[in-house]
């Protein structure tokens, strides 16, 4: 008798791993990043590193990005299931194609604060916002910053600016070589091109838009429609999972940067690890951040953005920020709550 219930267990065990097995073939999930394996790739590959995603039950694999209007195309396409990209370029992609069967939609807030800015040198006598009127700016035609200074113009009541384009490689290059005033980009990646470029920290002025008024959302974390509706369990435990690792990276970026080397084997390691930190610093754990809670939207400053958007990239329809968002499959309050002590 206790040999038969001894090979009844044996045999429900075996099925149970076999299902389980079923289960975590069901979950794979395809992520992208905005952009390439630097310093912030950190907040996604460490929770892969450290297994929690498949402690989850999901088989993630992140690819890097060219950009977020790109990762949002590609979530759209179905090639894959979720993203991380500049909530602005969610809202485009929404509103400039309305009959879209497959938007995606953003589940978690990562950036609480757009990194956008523009950089001057301080020989330019660029000091506040009101000097660029008139002035030179520089950006790609795609670049967030270039494409939402409409915003940052109204907010600071500048009249007039002229534009001149180029390939990312170029944006800072030209900005040393005096081709132009000023430019647009992420605070944390154009301040560190700077410096590889031979330019002083204390020779480069930044004017976050963040601080001058325009409080749009940076990036978040996409899913597409259809795993939202077929799985959200596991778009649930694929932000729990990553908000484990993230809190890990952010109370010791140094101890965690080994995970983008480990992707990119020729980073400059000192390099990335400023520019996590002051990604860390500046947009994922800032004040904001700290006021709404992380990971959170508040619907009011949402519909503001959603406003500010439509007109600044003149949309082809409105944008409808309840379509944007979903908040539903955020982990507990507890999970959270992964942000680092204030500074002080």
């Amino acid at each position: 008798m206790n040999k038969r219930r001894f090979l009844q267990t044996t045999a429900a065990l075996a099925a149970a791993a076999a299902f389980s097995g079923a289960v975590h073939a069901q979950t794979a999930i395809k992520f992208q990043l905005d952009w390439r394996f630097e310093g912030p790739a950190a907040l996604f590959l460490q929770p892969a590193a450290k297994g929690y995603f498949k402690q989850a039950g999901l088989d993630v694999t992140i690819d890097a990005g060219n950009g977020s209007g790109g990762t949002v195309t590609r979530v759209a396409s179905g090639t894959y299931d979720m993203g991380f990209a500049d909530l602005a370029a969610l809202m485009e992609f929404h509103a400039n194609n309305p009959d879209a069967p497959n938007k995606p939609v953003a589940v978690m807030m990562v950036y609480n604060n757009t990194p956008a800015a523009v950089l001057a040198l301080k020989k330019s006598g660029i000091t506040k916002p009101a000097d660029l009127e008139g002035k030179k700016l520089g950006a790609p035609v795609f670049d967030a910053g270039r494409k939402g200074f409409p915003i940052f113009q109204r907010a600071n009541n500048i009249n007039n600016v002229a534009w001149t384009s180029m390939d990312p490689p170029l944006r800072e290059t030209m900005l040393v070589r005096g081709d132009i005033d000023a430019i647009t980009g992420f605070s944390f990646t154009s301040l560190l091109n700077l410096e590889a470029r031979g330019v002083k920290p204390e020779d480069v002025v930044i004017l976050p838009y963040a601080d001058h008024g325009v409080k749009l959302y940076g990036n978040v974390i996409i899913a597409t429609p259809k795993l939202i509706a077929e799985n959200p369990a596991a778009i649930k435990a694929f932000l729990a999972a990553f908000s484990k690792g993230a809190k890990e990276v952010m109370a010791n970026p140094a101890a965690t940067i080994d995970t983008v080397k480990a992707r990119d084997g020729i980073i400059n390691v000192p390099l990335e690890t400023r520019r996590l930190q002051l990604a860390i610093d500046s947009v994922v754990a800032s004040p904001d951040a700290r006021k709404e809670g992380f990971g959170q939207v508040v619907p009011g400053r949402l519909a503001l953005m959603a406003s500010q958007v439509s007109d600044a990239y003149g949309t082809k329809t409105r944008v409808d920020p309840a379509k944007i968002w979903n908040g539903s499959m955020l982990p507990t309050a507890a999970e959270l709550n992964i942000l680092p002590p204030a500074k002080k």
